[in-house]
């Protein structure tokens, strides 16, 4: 088992930042937002100096979704539903396409407010990253027949949304 130190920073920097920043700027939509999660994915996995047999993109892949869902968590508490700026999109010549993603983003919202956090980490692996249900297991460090059985779950309480 390998301790995360200081002096692997660089070397971890360098071999999963850049799949990290893809992550975050995925999730995010922000180049500075991302760059901050980015940031405190490689904070989070140093500060823990946990024992992990091997650090791995998985490992980093998991902490930079949480890092992500809980800055919009956060944010979404301090400041609310941003109702001017979705009226400011929906309002300029986008076309359905976009008005079609912020009602889906918004639907998205109900279901997971009162959702355990996994079951919106299932989702955004499975369903937005296209991930298969053995990689999506994998991530969420569940077996298939848990990540299958909440994904079943989470699309019958979805329908009450539709």
């Amino acid at each position: 088992m390998k301790k995360v130190t200081e002096t692997d920073f660089a070397e971890l920097y360098t071999k999963f930042g850049p799949m990290v920043l893809r992550r975050c700027r995925f999730i995010l939509k922000d180049e500075e937002k991302a760059r901050d999660a980015m940031q405190d994915v490689f904070l989070r996995i140093i500060e823990s100096r946990t024992e992990v047999r091997e650090l791995c993109s998985s490992l980093f892949y998991v902490t930079a979704t949480r890092v992500c869902l809980n800055k919009i968590r956060s944010e979404k508490l301090r400041t609310g539903v941003d109702f001017d700026r979705i009226g400011e999109t929906i309002a300029d010549e986008w076309g359905e396409k976009e008005k079609e993603k912020i009602e889906a983003s918004m639907v998205l919202e109900r279901i997971f407010e009162k959702r355990d956090k996994k079951d919106c980490l299932i989702a955004t692996l499975h369903f937005a990253d296209g991930l298969t249900l053995e990689e999506t297991a994998e991530q969420a460090g569940m077996s298939v027949s848990g990540v299958r059985k909440r994904i079943r779950e989470l699309q019958k309480y979805s329908r009450k949304f539709v």
